[in-house]
């Protein structure tokens, strides 16, 4: 864009040049055909005049008398010739130098918006390298391993095999079910599953409520565990749920501080900052390093001898490469003995470092579920935290509720302050500045409104309200009076 740039102002300078050159050699030929004129004329009249003296008498000043008539008229004549040439080149001057000046401010306008769609590019490079360093709540990754884990046993159950769901309690008919079904089974060897499942259900309508009891005891607390455990787990994913909802609004919060702190380094110029990382992986110092083979044994071995005779890189690596293949295999032995060791140590260090890969891992994911468990702790607090407060809001609301149910219908309602007056008004108003408006919006801009009202504003809202607030004090003095009589 700059090169474009470059380019369109060169070319617009040549092309003023151009135009300028043109119109210069038509204003020269102009004055030049001028002179030229002048000077004929001058030269003409100059002859006439030393003839003029050689004629004698009155003769002569009549016969000279109309040829300086011509001479003026064609003197005038070629003035006014020169005056309208004059007039057209200063026009075309204008026209010129208007043409230019318009060049000019187009070649400028371009300029400007060039720099600025430069700057914006500039702009949005940058910000395609912001990369946040926030790390995202441990609550949801440990929830998505959970819901993946259902997932995964929801799909073995659907084939057959037991998923992770816990299974309700059975009722105390199918508990008596179960220990009558092999009794009547052996009675009755060659009865199928509908007589079998009839029989016993004439029997347990047959039994007495003493005989069901055991059966529905059971039933009863199976029950009761069964609602305990499926509670306190309702609970805790409640509480997990309240607590990745606090943490990732801390996250967000981090991640617009490093985003505006990032915008500020970019308007700024900053571009150290911003370079991007090292994109490769970094390797485990701890893992062992790839055995050497047969031929890499050898020339490094070769190597020391070639560096001594000043031998570079590609020389020694040509010069070992062909001594390698003209080698026999009983000189090959003895570095394939070598590379053949090293390959069997290395063979028994990945054993050992896929061990120790084994127990770290154990004991990372044994220290995920000890912070798994911590951070369900932390949940619990934090929903109890929630429930004590919401506890005191409904409280306070059906105080409040019992209060105003319990109030005196004959008692006095107490008349709009100035403020509340005033913001009537001034929310009328703001509705229909700012359609669509929130309610927390209004209410702080109505209050900013309030306080940068002036004294003598504040006093004329005080004096709307100040015949309300005067008729209710008399009104409650009454209530009032009227009370202490009747008690």
């Amino acid at each position: 864009m700059a090169t474009a740039a470059a380019g369109s102002k060169r070319g617009g300078a040549r092309g003023r040049k151009a135009l300028v050159a043109v119109l210069d050699n038509e204003a020269n030929i102009s004055a030049g055909k001028a002179a030229q004129a002048a000077d004929v004329s001058a030269s003409s009249a100059q002859k006439k005049a030393k003839r003029a003296p050689a004629r004698s008498g009155k003769a002569k000043a009549a016969a000279a008398a109309p040829a300086v008539v011509d001479d003026v008229a064609e003197l005038q004549a070629m003035l006014e010739r020169l005056r309208l040439e004059k007039e057209k080149a200063e026009e075309m001057v204008r026209e010129r130098d208007e043409v230019i000046r318009k060049k000019e401010e187009e070649i400028e306008t371009r300029d400007k918006e060039q720099g600025r769609l430069q700057a914006e590019l500039r702009k949005v490079q940058r910000a395609k390298e912001f990369k946040p360093t926030v790390s995202f709540p441990l609550v949801k990754s440990l929830l998505e391993k959970d819901q993946d884990a259902d997932d995964k046993g929801k799909k073995k159950k659907g084939k057959g095999k037991t998923g992770p769901e816990r299974k309700k309690p059975c009722p105390a008919y199918v508990l008596w079910l179960k220990d009558q079904w092999t009794e009547i089974k052996e009675e009755n060897p060659e009865a199928d599953f509908k007589e079998v499942s009839s029989t016993l259900g004439a029997k347990w309508k047959a039994l007495s409520a003493e005989e069901k009891q055991p059966y529905e005891e059971r039933y009863r607390q199976e029950k009761e565990a069964y609602l305990q455990v499926v509670g306190q787990e309702k609970r805790e994913a409640e509480a997990m749920k309240l607590l990745e909802e606090q943490q990732m609004q801390w996250t967000a919060k981090e991640l617009l501080d490093q985003y505006l702190k990032f915008r500020q380094e970019a308007e700024e110029g900053d571009c150290n900052k911003g370079k991007r990382k090292n994109s490769k992986k970094d390797k485990d110092p701890s893992k062992p390093k790839q055995p050497m083979s047969a031929y890499f044994v050898f020339s490094q071995e070769r190597r020391a001898a070639l560096v001594a005779e000043k031998k570079n890189v590609p020389e020694i690596g040509k010069i070992t490469g062909e001594e390698w293949k003209n080698m026999t295999e009983t000189q090959k032995a003895p570095y394939e003995k070598v590379a053949r060791k090293q390959k069997e140590e290395y063979h028994k260090q990945m054993e050992v470092y896929k061990q120790k890969k084994i127990e770290e891992a154990a004991n990372l994911e044994k220290e995920e579920e000890e912070h798994k468990k911590i951070m369900k702790q932390e949940a619990l607090q934090l929903l109890k935290k929630k429930e004590k407060a919401d506890n005191i809001i409904k409280k306070t609301k059906e105080k409040r509720q019992k209060k105003q149910e319990n109030a005196d219908p004959n008692r006095p309602k107490r008349p709009a302050s100035s403020f509340l007056l005033f913001s009537k008004e001034a929310r009328k108003q703001l509705l229909q500045e700012r359609p669509g408006i929130n309610n927390s919006t209004l209410n702080a801009l109505i209050s900013v409104k309030w306080k940068e009202l002036s004294g003598e504003e504040r006093q004329a809202w005080n004096a709307k309200a100040a015949p309300a607030m005067a008729a209710y004090k008399k009104e409650m003095e009454e209530y009032t009076k009227a009370q202490s009589s009747s008690d």
